[in-house]
């Protein structure tokens, strides 16, 4: 059973966005086009906010994918799990497909027999292990995310060094928004190690409005232009923003 290439986005953001295109639409394109959106919300308690809770929960809904509000200080562990548990939903609804093809009718993985589930849990398992991983990670760079980046960036590189483990190959973007030009601009373009980022992390020029919505869509065209799927070569993304 083959589940091909993993598309993800990593949205990180501590707000509601304003400006643009509702970004619940644009996470709803993103699905249909085969990439999963997840969303990590970073928050301090005093501004805890009803409207970004539900905002991050709708993106994250649309977009297929897992939603989790955090604290700057649980940000390290967050980007992990909620990268692996959007790998493993993702595989699961593979294998309910496969399985509702062989059984004529729609079926999850809860609905096959006891002794023959613990087949189909390895292989979720197997393929969560051996499948290649393609994560575009979007940062919300605003004025009041300023704070809150060096947590963002050493979340990131313990992202990159856990995932090393598997078999399958990992491939790994970041770009920031808002930008002047062209709403969106690369931090790293596409590599399978996160540690240049090092360097470029304290340059970043932050401010302006949040426009999630036309950033998701643009961060959509990184994907369409690399066109790697199922490719097991090593590639980058040399084009401008």
């Amino acid at each position: 059973m083959e589940v091909g290439t993993l598309r993800q986005i990593l949205l990180i953001t501590d707000g509601c966005s304003n400006s643009g295109e509702s970004p619940v639409t644009s996470a709803m394109r993103l699905f249909k086009a085969g990439i999963v959106v997840n969303v990590i919300g970073i928050v301090n308690e005093n501004e805890a906010n009803s409207d970004s809770y539900d905002e991050i929960n709708s993106i994250a809904t649309a977009g297929g994918g897992v939603s989790q509000i955090v604290y700057e200080e649980d940000l390290s562990q967050t980007v992990q799990a909620v990268t692996v548990q959007a790998m493993s939903q993702t595989i699961q609804g593979v294998v309910n497909k496969e399985l509702t093809q062989i059984f004529g009718e729609q079926k999850n993985i809860e609905d096959i027999a006891p002794d023959q589930r613990g087949e189909v849990v390895e292989l979720v398992e197997e393929m969560g292990e051996t499948a290649n991983l393609q994560v575009l990670i979007l940062v919300d760079t605003s004025a009041s995310m300023h704070s809150k980046l060096p947590a963002v960036k050493e979340a990131l590189l313990d992202l990159s060094y856990n995932l090393q483990a598997r078999s399958g190959q990992n491939e790994f973007a970041i770009f920031q928004y808002p930008h002047k030009q062209s709403i969106i601009s690369p931090i790293t373009h596409w590599t399978r190690e996160l540690e240049s980022m090092s360097v470029i992390f304290p340059k970043l020029i932050l401010g302006g409005v949040t426009p999630t919505g036309p950033a998701l869509q643009k961060a959509m065209q990184k994907f369409s232009k690399k066109q790697i799927e199922g490719n097991v070569h090593r590639e980058y993304d040399s084009e401008e923003a």
